[in-house]
This record gives C-alpha cells, structure tokens and sequence, in this order.
C-alpha cells in the first residue's frame, strides 16, 4: 500500500469561462468538483496506476463531508482521512478557454488543534506499518507546526518506508533537513530553498542539503534530476496548452509508482513527464488524458543531465 498524506485537504472546484476579465460578470459554461489536495491528486493518480493507495490528512465541515463522499467514488482509493472541528478549504480554478490559461484561488484550511495534531501523529504510526512509501504533500494548515513534514519523515525512515516530499518554503526547508527519500520542488520552491535560478546548480544544492534525490518540475522544460544514480532531464515531445492544476501532482504518482516498481530512473522520469503533460490536457483539475499519456509515454526524451547551458 502507497500513503498519501495531505495535511490540507480540499474540494477541488473547477470553473470555465469563455473569457476571463476582471470587474466584469462571468457565465459559468462548466463546473466540476473533486476531491482534491495535493496528496488526493497523487492518490487518484497512482489508482489508476494499478497501486493500492490510503490517504490520509484533515478533513471536516461541509465541504469535508463532500470531499469524502466524492472520494467513496474513486476506485482503489481508502479513505484514512482523520475528522477535525474546522471546516476543509476549497480551491476555485478559473479556466479562461479563449486563452486557455488558468487563474487559481486557494483557500487557507481549518485551524487544528493541538490535539487534532497529536491524534493525527498516532493515526500516521498505524498507517506507516502497512506501507510500502509514503508521499508528503502539500501546504500545512493554519496550526499545525512548521517542522510537521520533519517529524513525518523521521518517523518513516524508522519505519524503513521511503519517503517523497513535496511542499514549499519553510515547511521544505525543515523537511529537506530530514533527509528524504526524495523531494520534487517546481522552479520557483527550488529557487526560495537555495537561492540560486540556474536549475542544475540548484537541484544539486537541494540534495546537498540532506535529501537523497531531488527531481526539479521546470514546468514546459519538464523535469530535472539529481540522484546517487546520476542526472538526467526528461522532457515532453511538445509544449501544450491547458490547466495546470493536478500536473505536479501527476509527476509526483509517476516518480513515487516508479520508486515502488523499482524502475530505472530514466523510465520513472518519461513516466512523470507524460503523466504531467496528460493532466495538462485533461479537462478538468487532478485528472488525466489517458491517451494521452500512453502516446507522450512513448516520446518522451530522457537524457543525461551535464549542464543547463
């Protein structure tokens, strides 16, 4: 079994316009909803993959209850979701279909208690027994310690479960100290924790830092990684157009499915790459193109990674 955890979980609302402009009325053409949170997209994903996947994290309130009945839906997906007193976030994304780009607005997330924290640690030990990785995904919500991803992570590798991290500022900063298995930041996360915009020297610095491999999403130029196995890029045969939404989270389920299969690091990479880019093309947040994916699987370009230049 795969865990997913998503500390801020999420109802993933999609909204499309025809064309998106500020101080005006707007009809709504199509509205979707899902489950969603960083780790529920990398769930879903790693479903579909054919893997046994738990998540688990925050959930309560309304919109709580409607992220667990949508989730009931998702086939090859145990709800471990653990109740809280706050009311779960949503996320509205806006798809502008005469451009094609998408205006995102997040919500913060309920308030946990310290005892909402602490149940939630004893939760986590259960889970980690049955598991075979363990992916920490996204932000932290509003009372839960910056340091939370740390502890996670140490409490896997005592466990002997690989760990993969994916978050952002200091909750990355803490967590890379960690020493994970491995953690996937986009260009901008990866710039915040090293200081440095040139991609190589930057995903080098993050593993210096204590994860054992770091694989940078550089959005349209697609991934970068640095491994004790060597470097490599992969990148998708073509740019496209689409909403983003989900697309990271895609990559996270090829890299974290190819950790289990034990896959080569090239094949996990094309894997990651094609599954981004068919989230990209979906229609709505948090899914993918299947198609898609089978077809960019196949032309996917790996190479070694010997400079940016």
């Amino acid at each position: 079994m795969i865990l997913t955890v998503t500390l801020n979980t999420a109802l993933d609302i999609t909204y499309r316009v025809g064309a998106l402009r500020p101080h005006t009325t707007h009809r709504v053409s199509d509205v979707t909803e899902r489950p969603g949170g960083k780790g529920v997209n990398v769930a879903r994903v790693l479903a579909v993959l054919g893997h046994e996947t738990t998540v688990t994290g925050f959930v309560g309130g309304a919109t709580g209850r409607a992220v667990r009945e949508r989730l009931a839906e998702v086939s090859g997906v145990v709800d471990a979701l653990l109740p809280v007193a706050g009311p779960t976030r949503r996320t509205i994304a806006v798809v502008d279909e005469l451009t094609g780009d998408t205006t995102q607005l997040n919500e913060p997330g309920p308030q946990i208690a310290p005892s909402e924290w602490g149940a939630f640690l004893d939760h986590y030990e259960e889970l980690l027994g049955a598991a075979s990785a363990v992916a920490l995904c996204g932000s932290l919500p509003p009372g839960v310690p910056v340091g939370a991803y740390a502890g996670l992570i140490k409490s896997a590798r005592s466990a002997g479960v690989p760990v993969l991290l994916d978050t952002s500022g200091e909750p990355l900063r803490r967590g890379v100290a960690a020493r994970p298995d491995l953690v996937k930041p986009n260009a901008d996360e990866l710039a915040e924790l090293t200081g440095s915009h040139e991609p190589l020297r930057a995903t080098q610095d993050a593993r210096r830092r204590g994860a054992r491999a770091v694989v940078a999403s550089l959005g349209a130029e697609g991934l970068l990684a640095v491994t004790p196995e060597g470097r490599w890029r992969a990148v998708p045969p073509a740019p496209v157009r689409g909403n983003p939404t989900g697309a990271g989270d895609s990559a996270v389920a090829g890299l974290l499915s190819g950790l289990v299969e034990r896959l080569p690091w090239p094949d996990r990479l094309s894997r990651a790459v094609a599954l981004s880019t068919a989230t990209v093309r979906a229609p709505a947040a948090g899914e993918f193109d299947r198609s898609a994916y089978h077809d960019l699987l196949e032309r996917t370009v790996v190479t070694s990674a010997v400079s940016m230049a």
